[in-house]
């Protein structure tokens, strides 16, 4: 059990270094072992290379900051699914379920036609809404007092179809010739803009998100047996329920800031990695969290290199997506738990 257990740690620590690394070395413009590490030698320790700028550019500043933000974009989006999943009790929920997705997207469109532009803002605007969805759609389901779950989740919807509905009307307002085109683009989600500027203003409450879940996985397990049991274990449920929902808010709010919105990742990977370990949140967050980032960074990876243009991710992780949820229904024969 123990060795079995280390051989977890070291796989989900491997994973997504390994893909990272690789990413380094694939695109349109192939790079040597030799000049990326002459590239990260020169910008982490300013040791004298003969690598150019532009060498420099590539691997520091576009592919590099292309893998970081996918590694930490992909894996909040997948520990939010598993998290609200396992807190909701239902395998059909995925990070955005209570409207931040659609908030981000409605922010990250009025920044646009605002500014003309994608800028700075956008990732302010697009993270700020996204915390105003689920504050709307918590504030919904105090409306009746009832299942505060089942509340919850309708919240959610009626919140989305509105900013839906917003984002609707921006992209009719918006000039058909500079703006509709960038809102329309990060709709579909990419890392194509990704610096460590704008990775700089996301980590901070994407890590606040993420470590919180970890740190809440066994409470986690405790909430998704049900309130009647985890009052008599001594669980402040209506606190601990709150607790979540503000970790995976800060986490989605903060990765759909940065690369748009991108489906499916949340809803999949949580899944992929209860094949692997069961429901036991205690292991399958940390194990969704490594799956989340390695196959975003992946996902990317082909969307640069298998056309010459750039296919935006959210169009992939659908394609890929759908199909292989799927097949992990045949395999749990529709139970998802």
């Amino acid at each position: 059990m123990i060795k079995s257990r280390k051989i977890l740690v070291v796989g989900l620590i491997i994973l997504p270094i390994s893909i990272l690394t690789f990413s380094l070395f694939v695109g349109r413009y192939p790079t040597s072992f030799g000049l990326v590490v002459d590239v990260l030698l020169y910008k982490i320790f300013n040791i004298e290379t003969n690598t150019t700028l532009i060498e420099q550019a590539l691997v520091w500043d576009v592919r590099l900051s292309r893998a970081l933000s996918g590694l930490i974009v992909g894996g909040a989006l997948s520990v939010s699914g598993a998290s609200l999943q396992s807190l909701f009790k239902n395998p059909l929920v995925d990070s955005g379920i209570l409207g931040v997705s659609s908030g981000s997207g409605f922010g990250a469109i009025l920044s646009i036609i605002i500014f003309n532009q994608v800028s700075f803002y956008t990732i302010i605007f697009a993270f700020f809404f996204g915390l105003l969805a689920v504050f709307l759609s918590t504030l919904i389901s105090k409306v009746y007092k009832t299942n505060p779950m089942i509340m919850l989740v309708l919240g959610g919807v009626i919140v989305s179809s509105v900013f839906s509905s917003l984002i609707s009307l921006g992209k009719y307002v918006a000039d058909p010739f500079n703006e509709l085109p960038a809102i329309t683009f990060w709709l579909m989600g990419s890392l194509a803009s990704s610096n460590y500027s704008d990775l700089t203003v996301a980590v901070a409450p994407i890590f606040i998100g993420v470590t919180g879940m970890l740190l809440m996985r066994w409470r986690i397990n405790v909430l998704s047996m049900g309130e009647r049991d985890a009052k008599t274990l001594g669980i402040n449920t209506g606190l601990n329920r709150a607790l979540i929902i503000i970790f995976t808010t800060l986490a989605t709010a903060g990765a759909v800031a940065v690369a748009g919105t991108i489906g499916w990742i949340g809803l999949v990977i949580p899944h992929l990695g209860r094949m692997l370990v069961g429901n036991d949140n205690r292991q399958l967050i940390p194990v969704s969290l490594s799956l989340g980032s390695f196959f975003l960074v992946l996902i990317d990876i082909i969307s640069r290199t298998i056309t010459g243009g750039e296919i935006p991710l959210g169009i992939l992780t659908s394609l890929i997506g759908a199909p292989f949820y799927v097949y992990i229904l045949k395999i749990t024969k529709g139970s998802g738990w």
